[in-house]
């Protein structure tokens, strides 16, 4: 397949390997453009040729996952991952995203309630009414599964490594967007950020105090982001264990006006 990659989740604890990512995109080698889920990823284990970022395109080889019956889900193969360009401009980007925007978060919420487990679709972009906040609080931490996971990590040493394994350590922070969606209907909807680009900044934040780097995310993700000369629109995913939540990957942000 041929993916213009547009979410790449929040790294989570892996006893196998280390810490995997969910990343998602746009097919483009169909005749129409799909969503497609890439998991597990382990961008550690990555060599540098095979890296890639959002909004990179890459070809590779995957098949739909035995493990995970949404319709969207597959396992890549990650020696096969080749890069084959950049969707360097919003200009670019911006057709095949808008061909997948959903009428609603509401709508989405009912087709999930309404259809069969891996009957519908568990991804979607949704162009938001209004964003209303960014609650940003402090991450409690991993839970005892989650640590579990990452102590028998830490405790395998593999043939070709040469030193101790680092653990993944928990962000500083967890944010959740306070939103009305499409739907004139729509009472509200709370979702949670997984966003890589979340996470990351937090890790450059590490010498302001809470509420310095608290300031410095919701500029971000935000005033920024969500600002009224942006395009809004948030990349939401649904979670194999509880398919009617869906959490928000990342955002899409071009600046109104921008041409299809």
């Amino acid at each position: 397949m041929r993916v213009m990659i547009t979410v790449k989740a929040a790294p989570n604890p892996s006893q196998v390997y280390g810490e995997t990512v969910c990343v998602a995109g746009i097919r483009l080698d169909t005749d129409r453009p799909q969503w497609v889920r890439l998991y597990p990823i382990n961008f550690r284990a990555l060599e540098d040729e095979r890296q890639f970022r959002k909004y990179d395109v890459v070809k590779l080889r995957a098949r739909p996952s035995s493990r995970d019956p949404r319709p969207e889900s597959f396992r890549p193969e990650l020696g096969s991952v080749v890069g084959d360009g950049r969707m360097s401009t919003w200009e670019r980007r911006r057709p095949f995203v808008v061909d997948l925007v959903n009428k609603s978060m509401c709508q989405v919420f009912q087709d999930a309630r309404d259809g069969r487990p891996g009957s519908v679709a568990s991804m979607a972009a949704i162009r938001p009414r209004k964003v209303q906040d960014l609650e940003i609080r402090p991450h409690p931490g991993w839970s005892p599964a989650e640590k579990k996971k990452i102590d028998a990590y830490v405790r395998q040493l593999a043939l070709d490594e040469d030193g101790p394994r680092t653990p993944l350590q928990a962000p500083r922070f967890k944010g959740w967007y306070r939103y009305l969606c499409q739907s004139p209907d729509c009472k509200g909807h709370l979702q949670g950020l997984y966003d890589w680009e979340f996470v990351r900044l937090q890790r450059r934040l590490t010498g302001l105090d809470d509420a310095e780097a608290i300031a410095e995310l919701r500029s971000k993700f935000l005033d920024t982001m969500c600002a009224p000369d942006r395009e809004t629109v948030f990349y939401v995913g649904n979670m194999q264990k509880r398919m009617s939540s869906f959490i928000i990957g990342g955002v899409f942000y071009p600046p109104v006006g921008t041409r299809r």
